[in-house]
């Protein structure tokens, strides 16, 4: 289980590094490919982590 919280904390990390130092988010109100790409791993991993834990019951 760390490990599916492992990922999503690190998903979540990358995509707020991405977004602090990336110049086109950071100038833009719109997010870049990157930054798309970035949240649609971190929402991949919660959304993996809550059919894990959904799967403990």
């Amino acid at each position: 289980m760390s490990s599916q919280g492992d990922a999503l904390h690190q998903a979540q990390t990358d995509y707020e590094q991405h977004m602090r130092t990336c110049r086109q988010c950071h100038a833009d109100s719109a997010r870049c490919a990157v930054a798309k790409h970035l949240l649609r791993l971190y929402n991949n991993a919660r959304r993996s982590g809550g059919r894990a834990g959904a799967g403990d019951r």
